[in-house]
Protein backbone atom coordinates (compact mmCIF):
# COMPACT_ATOMS: atom_id res chain seq x y z
CA UNK A 1 0.00 0.00 0.00
CA UNK A 2 2.44 2.12 1.02
CA UNK A 3 4.33 1.43 -2.35
CA UNK A 4 1.27 2.28 -4.45
CA UNK A 5 0.98 5.43 -2.66
CA UNK A 6 4.63 6.87 -3.59
CA UNK A 7 3.90 5.91 -7.39
CA UNK A 8 1.08 8.04 -7.04
CA UNK A 9 -1.78 5.96 -7.37
CA UNK A 10 -4.27 8.07 -5.31
CA UNK A 11 -3.86 11.38 -5.24
CA UNK A 12 -5.14 13.78 -2.20
CA UNK A 13 -6.89 11.52 -0.55
CA UNK A 14 -6.96 7.80 0.46
CA UNK A 15 -9.83 5.61 -0.67
CA UNK A 16 -11.95 4.30 2.28
CA UNK A 17 -11.37 0.93 4.58
CA UNK A 18 -14.04 -0.94 2.97
CA UNK A 19 -12.92 -0.01 -0.65
CA UNK A 20 -9.51 -0.61 -0.20
CA UNK A 21 -10.22 -4.23 1.75
CA UNK A 22 -12.24 -5.46 -0.66
CA UNK A 23 -9.49 -4.23 -3.35
CA UNK A 24 -6.48 -6.16 -1.43
CA UNK A 25 -8.45 -9.08 -0.62
CA UNK A 26 -8.40 -8.24 3.07
CA UNK A 27 -11.06 -7.81 6.09
CA UNK A 28 -11.64 -4.12 7.10
CA UNK A 29 -9.38 -4.75 10.28
CA UNK A 30 -6.45 -4.93 8.42
CA UNK A 31 -7.30 -2.42 6.25
CA UNK A 32 -7.76 -0.64 8.97
CA UNK A 33 -4.61 -0.97 10.94
CA UNK A 34 -2.85 -0.76 7.30
CA UNK A 35 -3.70 3.14 7.29
CA UNK A 36 -3.35 3.61 10.95
CA UNK A 37 0.46 2.44 10.56
CA UNK A 38 0.98 5.00 7.30
CA UNK A 39 -0.76 7.75 9.28
CA UNK A 40 2.26 6.44 11.91
CA UNK A 41 4.83 7.03 9.34
CA UNK A 42 3.18 10.55 8.42
CA UNK A 43 2.34 9.62 4.84
CA UNK A 44 -1.74 9.72 5.85
CA UNK A 45 -3.55 12.01 7.67
CA UNK A 46 -6.94 11.77 9.60
CA UNK A 47 -9.20 14.08 9.22
CA UNK A 48 -12.03 12.88 11.12
CA UNK A 49 -14.75 10.06 11.30
CA UNK A 50 -16.26 8.98 7.88
CA UNK A 51 -14.00 11.23 6.11
CA UNK A 52 -11.00 9.68 3.88
CA UNK A 53 -7.62 10.54 4.89
CA UNK A 54 -5.61 12.86 3.39
CA UNK A 55 -2.10 11.92 1.81
CA UNK A 56 0.90 13.98 2.39
CA UNK A 57 4.43 12.66 0.10
CA UNK A 58 7.54 13.21 2.12
CA UNK A 59 9.24 16.53 1.39
CA UNK A 60 11.50 16.74 -1.45
CA UNK A 61 9.00 14.14 -3.27
CA UNK A 62 8.97 14.33 -7.38
CA UNK A 63 5.31 15.88 -8.60
CA UNK A 64 3.42 13.12 -10.41
CA UNK A 65 2.60 13.75 -14.17
CA UNK A 66 -1.38 13.67 -14.06
CA UNK A 67 -3.85 12.92 -16.54
CA UNK A 68 -6.33 15.37 -16.66
CA UNK A 69 -9.76 15.18 -17.25
CA UNK A 70 -11.28 18.11 -19.35
CA UNK A 71 -15.18 17.83 -18.84
CA UNK A 72 -16.64 20.65 -20.71
CA UNK A 73 -20.59 21.85 -20.72
CA UNK A 74 -20.66 21.56 -24.20
CA UNK A 75 -18.75 20.95 -27.88
CA UNK A 76 -18.46 24.29 -28.11
CA UNK A 77 -16.51 25.29 -25.30
CA UNK A 78 -13.75 22.95 -26.06
CA UNK A 79 -12.50 25.41 -28.91
CA UNK A 80 -12.94 28.36 -26.28
CA UNK A 81 -9.61 29.86 -25.81
CA UNK A 82 -8.64 29.75 -22.10
CA UNK A 83 -9.88 26.07 -22.27
CA UNK A 84 -6.52 25.61 -25.31
CA UNK A 85 -4.37 27.89 -23.66
CA UNK A 86 -5.10 25.61 -20.25
CA UNK A 87 -4.34 22.48 -22.23
CA UNK A 88 -0.86 23.73 -23.61
CA UNK A 89 -0.16 25.25 -19.94
CA UNK A 90 -1.09 21.43 -18.73
CA UNK A 91 1.55 19.88 -21.27
CA UNK A 92 4.33 22.48 -20.36
CA UNK A 93 4.22 21.19 -16.88
CA UNK A 94 4.54 17.90 -17.96
CA UNK A 95 0.80 16.77 -17.53
CA UNK A 96 -1.43 14.85 -19.76
CA UNK A 97 -4.43 16.61 -20.57
CA UNK A 98 -7.54 15.72 -22.91
CA UNK A 99 -10.94 16.23 -23.21
CA UNK A 100 -13.66 14.40 -22.07
CA UNK A 101 -15.10 12.58 -25.34
CA UNK A 102 -18.94 13.42 -23.80
CA UNK A 103 -19.59 17.11 -22.62
CA UNK A 104 -22.35 17.78 -19.69
CA UNK A 105 -24.60 18.23 -22.50
CA UNK A 106 -24.02 14.72 -24.17
CA UNK A 107 -25.07 13.14 -20.88
CA UNK A 108 -27.85 15.03 -19.73
CA UNK A 109 -26.17 17.13 -17.00
CA UNK A 110 -27.54 13.56 -15.23
CA UNK A 111 -25.35 12.41 -12.12
CA UNK A 112 -26.07 9.22 -12.44
CA UNK A 113 -25.04 9.00 -16.17
CA UNK A 114 -21.99 11.48 -15.20
CA UNK A 115 -20.93 8.68 -12.27
CA UNK A 116 -21.39 6.61 -14.44
CA UNK A 117 -18.70 8.15 -17.25
CA UNK A 118 -16.40 9.37 -14.98
CA UNK A 119 -15.79 6.46 -13.16
CA UNK A 120 -14.90 4.18 -16.69
CA UNK A 121 -12.41 7.37 -17.85
CA UNK A 122 -8.99 7.07 -16.50
CA UNK A 123 -8.01 10.35 -15.11
CA UNK A 124 -6.07 11.22 -11.95
CA UNK A 125 -7.74 14.93 -11.47
CA UNK A 126 -11.25 16.33 -13.60
CA UNK A 127 -11.59 19.37 -14.25
CA UNK A 128 -15.41 19.95 -14.62
CA UNK A 129 -16.69 23.21 -17.00
CA UNK A 130 -19.80 25.10 -15.90
CA UNK A 131 -21.16 22.20 -13.91
CA UNK A 132 -24.98 21.94 -11.93
CA UNK A 133 -24.88 22.01 -8.49
CA UNK A 134 -25.64 18.63 -8.22
CA UNK A 135 -23.22 17.27 -10.34
CA UNK A 136 -20.52 19.15 -8.41
CA UNK A 137 -21.83 18.08 -5.32
CA UNK A 138 -21.14 13.84 -6.72
CA UNK A 139 -17.32 15.15 -7.43
CA UNK A 140 -16.92 16.56 -4.21
CA UNK A 141 -17.58 13.10 -2.84
CA UNK A 142 -15.62 11.23 -5.45
CA UNK A 143 -12.25 9.63 -4.64
CA UNK A 144 -10.68 11.29 -7.74
CA UNK A 145 -9.63 15.44 -7.30
CA UNK A 146 -11.98 17.85 -9.15
CA UNK A 147 -12.21 21.40 -9.92
CA UNK A 148 -15.13 23.52 -10.93
CA UNK A 149 -14.56 25.75 -13.86
CA UNK A 150 -17.46 28.35 -13.28
CA UNK A 151 -20.68 26.12 -12.54
CA UNK A 152 -22.59 26.32 -9.24
CA UNK A 153 -19.99 25.67 -6.94
CA UNK A 154 -20.60 28.41 -4.27
CA UNK A 155 -20.09 26.67 -0.59
CA UNK A 156 -19.36 23.55 -1.84
CA UNK A 157 -16.14 21.81 -0.41
CA UNK A 158 -14.57 22.06 -3.99
CA UNK A 159 -11.32 23.98 -5.48
CA UNK A 160 -12.83 26.61 -8.03
CA UNK A 161 -12.67 29.72 -10.61
CA UNK A 162 -14.89 31.87 -12.23
CA UNK A 163 -16.07 36.00 -12.59
CA UNK A 164 -17.73 37.63 -10.53
CA UNK A 165 -20.83 37.53 -12.15
CA UNK A 166 -23.64 38.29 -9.32
CA UNK A 167 -22.31 41.57 -8.73
CA UNK A 168 -21.77 42.57 -12.41
CA UNK A 169 -25.84 41.01 -12.67
CA UNK A 170 -26.72 43.83 -10.17
CA UNK A 171 -24.86 46.43 -12.29
CA UNK A 172 -26.57 45.38 -15.43
CA UNK A 173 -29.84 45.49 -14.01
CA UNK A 174 -29.83 48.73 -13.08
CA UNK A 175 -28.25 50.12 -16.12
CA UNK A 176 -31.16 48.58 -17.57
CA UNK A 177 -34.03 50.25 -15.14
CA UNK A 178 -31.95 53.51 -15.75
CA UNK A 179 -32.53 53.35 -19.55
CA UNK A 180 -36.85 52.26 -19.31
CA UNK A 181 -36.28 48.91 -18.77
CA UNK A 182 -39.16 47.24 -16.84
CA UNK A 183 -39.64 43.87 -18.97
CA UNK A 184 -36.62 42.03 -18.55
CA UNK A 185 -35.89 38.46 -18.69
CA UNK A 186 -33.40 36.27 -18.15
CA UNK A 187 -32.73 33.26 -20.40
CA UNK A 188 -29.89 30.75 -19.42
CA UNK A 189 -29.49 27.01 -19.13
CA UNK A 190 -31.34 24.52 -17.11
CA UNK A 191 -28.15 24.16 -14.81
CA UNK A 192 -28.45 27.67 -13.55
CA UNK A 193 -32.04 28.02 -13.45
CA UNK A 194 -33.11 24.16 -11.95
CA UNK A 195 -34.18 23.39 -9.12
CA UNK A 196 -33.80 27.18 -8.28
CA UNK A 197 -31.65 29.99 -9.62
CA UNK A 198 -28.14 30.08 -9.15
CA UNK A 199 -26.42 32.93 -7.35
CA UNK A 200 -26.04 35.55 -10.11
CA UNK A 201 -29.59 34.94 -11.74
CA UNK A 202 -30.98 35.40 -8.00
CA UNK A 203 -29.14 39.04 -7.89
CA UNK A 204 -30.36 40.31 -11.14
CA UNK A 205 -34.13 39.41 -9.77
CA UNK A 206 -33.55 40.79 -6.19
CA UNK A 207 -31.99 43.85 -7.94
CA UNK A 208 -35.41 44.07 -10.21
CA UNK A 209 -37.37 43.74 -7.04
CA UNK A 210 -35.13 46.44 -5.38
CA UNK A 211 -36.85 48.70 -8.61
CA UNK A 212 -39.58 47.98 -8.31
CA UNK A 213 -40.28 45.51 -10.73
CA UNK A 214 -42.54 42.16 -9.91
CA UNK A 215 -40.64 39.30 -10.40
CA UNK A 216 -41.62 35.28 -11.96
CA UNK A 217 -41.48 32.46 -13.94
CA UNK A 218 -41.66 35.23 -16.40
CA UNK A 219 -38.66 36.88 -15.76
CA UNK A 220 -36.78 33.52 -15.55
CA UNK A 221 -38.34 30.78 -17.84
CA UNK A 222 -38.19 27.22 -18.00
CA UNK A 223 -37.59 25.76 -21.23
CA UNK A 224 -36.43 22.64 -23.17
CA UNK A 225 -32.85 22.73 -23.23
CA UNK A 226 -32.72 21.60 -27.00
CA UNK A 227 -32.61 24.62 -29.90
CA UNK A 228 -35.79 23.68 -30.79
CA UNK A 229 -36.90 24.74 -27.40
CA UNK A 230 -35.41 27.91 -26.93
CA UNK A 231 -36.80 28.85 -30.45
CA UNK A 232 -40.37 28.43 -29.35
CA UNK A 233 -39.23 29.97 -26.27
CA UNK A 234 -39.15 33.07 -27.80
CA UNK A 235 -41.71 32.96 -30.09
CA UNK A 236 -44.19 32.34 -26.90
CA UNK A 237 -42.29 35.32 -25.18
CA UNK A 238 -42.85 37.41 -28.01
CA UNK A 239 -46.48 36.50 -28.90
CA UNK A 240 -48.16 37.77 -25.74
CA UNK A 241 -46.12 40.30 -23.52
CA UNK A 242 -42.40 41.48 -25.10
CA UNK A 243 -39.74 41.26 -22.89
CA UNK A 244 -37.67 44.74 -23.61
CA UNK A 245 -34.63 42.92 -22.41
CA UNK A 246 -32.95 39.94 -22.54
CA UNK A 247 -30.03 38.93 -20.14
CA UNK A 248 -28.50 35.77 -22.22
CA UNK A 249 -26.51 33.49 -20.12
CA UNK A 250 -23.97 32.59 -23.02
CA UNK A 251 -22.93 33.43 -26.43
CA UNK A 252 -24.26 30.50 -27.97
CA UNK A 253 -27.47 31.38 -27.02
CA UNK A 254 -26.72 34.91 -27.69
CA UNK A 255 -26.25 34.02 -31.35
CA UNK A 256 -29.45 31.70 -31.63
CA UNK A 257 -31.70 34.44 -30.19
CA UNK A 258 -30.51 37.49 -31.77
CA UNK A 259 -30.60 35.31 -34.99
CA UNK A 260 -34.31 34.41 -34.30
CA UNK A 261 -35.67 37.94 -33.44
CA UNK A 262 -33.79 39.43 -36.25
CA UNK A 263 -35.30 36.75 -38.87
CA UNK A 264 -38.77 38.45 -37.39
CA UNK A 265 -37.56 41.97 -38.19
CA UNK A 266 -37.30 42.37 -34.29
CA UNK A 267 -33.55 44.30 -34.04
CA UNK A 268 -31.26 45.39 -31.10
CA UNK A 269 -31.38 47.78 -29.84
CA UNK A 270 -34.65 49.41 -31.54
CA UNK A 271 -37.08 46.79 -30.52
CA UNK A 272 -35.41 44.99 -27.85
CA UNK A 273 -32.03 45.49 -25.49
CA UNK A 274 -29.76 42.06 -25.65
CA UNK A 275 -26.54 41.64 -23.01
CA UNK A 276 -24.41 38.27 -23.24
CA UNK A 277 -23.57 37.64 -19.37
CA UNK A 278 -19.93 35.95 -20.94
CA UNK A 279 -17.47 37.26 -23.74
CA UNK A 280 -17.22 35.81 -27.22
CA UNK A 281 -14.23 36.15 -29.96
CA UNK A 282 -16.91 36.93 -32.42
CA UNK A 283 -18.07 39.63 -30.63
CA UNK A 284 -15.51 42.17 -32.09
CA UNK A 285 -16.64 41.39 -35.18
CA UNK A 286 -20.57 41.88 -34.98
CA UNK A 287 -22.08 45.30 -35.79
CA UNK A 288 -23.93 46.78 -33.91
CA UNK A 289 -21.16 45.72 -31.58
CA UNK A 290 -22.44 43.38 -28.78
CA UNK A 291 -22.97 44.35 -24.67
CA UNK A 292 -21.87 42.15 -22.30
CA UNK A 293 -19.94 41.20 -19.67
CA UNK A 294 -15.67 40.96 -20.07
CA UNK A 295 -13.32 39.28 -18.17
CA UNK A 296 -10.00 38.46 -18.08
CA UNK A 297 -9.25 34.22 -18.96
CA UNK A 298 -5.43 34.31 -17.83
CA UNK A 299 -6.19 34.81 -13.65
CA UNK A 300 -8.98 31.43 -13.98
CA UNK A 301 -6.11 29.57 -16.02
CA UNK A 302 -3.66 30.42 -13.27
CA UNK A 303 -5.42 29.05 -10.48
CA UNK A 304 -6.42 25.83 -12.37
CA UNK A 305 -2.68 25.06 -12.84
CA UNK A 306 -2.04 26.08 -8.87
CA UNK A 307 -4.50 23.65 -8.61
CA UNK A 308 -2.95 20.52 -10.38
CA UNK A 309 0.44 21.67 -9.11
CA UNK A 310 -1.04 21.33 -5.88
CA UNK A 311 -2.83 18.39 -6.39
CA UNK A 312 0.14 16.48 -8.03
CA UNK A 313 2.12 17.27 -5.12
CA UNK A 314 -0.59 15.68 -2.82
CA UNK A 315 -1.79 18.82 -1.20
CA UNK A 316 -5.32 19.32 -0.13
CA UNK A 317 -6.76 22.67 -2.00
CA UNK A 318 -10.09 23.86 -2.06
CA UNK A 319 -9.21 27.38 -2.43
CA UNK A 320 -12.68 28.93 -4.65
CA UNK A 321 -11.74 32.24 -6.27
CA UNK A 322 -13.93 34.71 -7.74
CA UNK A 323 -12.54 36.87 -10.63
CA UNK A 324 -12.39 40.70 -11.87
CA UNK A 325 -15.51 41.13 -14.55
CA UNK A 326 -16.02 44.63 -16.63
CA UNK A 327 -19.11 45.68 -18.59
CA UNK A 328 -19.11 46.44 -22.07
CA UNK A 329 -22.19 48.47 -22.84
CA UNK A 330 -21.82 47.59 -26.91
CA UNK A 331 -24.08 48.50 -29.21
CA UNK A 332 -27.17 45.72 -28.58
CA UNK A 333 -28.40 47.85 -25.64
CA UNK A 334 -30.57 51.06 -25.26
CA UNK A 335 -33.68 52.98 -24.02
CA UNK A 336 -36.65 51.54 -24.45
CA UNK A 337 -38.42 52.35 -27.71
CA UNK A 338 -41.25 54.82 -27.33
CA UNK A 339 -43.42 53.07 -30.22
CA UNK A 340 -45.86 49.65 -29.42
CA UNK A 341 -43.88 46.82 -28.67
CA UNK A 342 -43.53 44.20 -31.33
CA UNK A 343 -44.91 40.40 -31.01
CA UNK A 344 -43.95 37.42 -33.03
CA UNK A 345 -47.70 36.20 -34.76
CA UNK A 346 -47.60 32.08 -35.66
CA UNK A 347 -47.19 32.85 -39.00
CA UNK A 348 -43.32 33.97 -38.08
CA UNK A 349 -44.27 37.83 -38.75
CA UNK A 350 -43.18 40.60 -36.59
CA UNK A 351 -46.95 43.39 -35.91
CA UNK A 352 -47.70 45.82 -33.54
CA UNK A 353 -48.68 44.54 -30.23
CA UNK A 354 -51.31 46.23 -27.73
CA UNK A 355 -49.99 45.96 -24.72
CA UNK A 356 -48.51 49.18 -23.41
CA UNK A 357 -45.17 49.93 -22.64
CA UNK A 358 -45.00 49.38 -18.57
CA UNK A 359 -45.14 46.73 -17.09
CA UNK A 360 -48.82 44.91 -15.45
CA UNK A 361 -49.74 42.45 -14.20
CA UNK A 362 -49.79 40.68 -17.53
CA UNK A 363 -46.40 40.15 -17.37
CA UNK A 364 -45.91 38.39 -13.55
CA UNK A 365 -49.41 35.98 -14.27
CA UNK A 366 -48.01 34.95 -17.25
CA UNK A 367 -47.59 30.85 -17.42
CA UNK A 368 -44.35 29.57 -18.07
CA UNK A 369 -43.71 28.47 -21.95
Amino acid sequence: LRGELLRGRWVGTMPGVQRLAAEFSVNCKTAETTLQALENEGLLVGQGPGRRRKIVLPEGHTPLALRVALLVSDAPARGADYMIELGHRLEAAGHVPFFADKTLRDLGMDVRRVARYVKKTGADAWIVSAASRDVLQWFVEYEKPAFALFGRRSTLPIAAVGPDHVQAGRLLVRRLVALGHQRIVILTQKARRIPEPGQSERAQLEEMQAHGLQTGSYNIPDWDDTPEGFHRLLDELFRVTPPTALIIDEPLLFHAAKNHLARHGILAPDQVSLFCTDPDPTFAWCRPTIAHLHWDSRPVVRQVLRWVDNVAKGKDDQRQTLTKIEFVEGGTVGPVAESGSLEVGESGESGESGESGSQGSGVRDQEQP
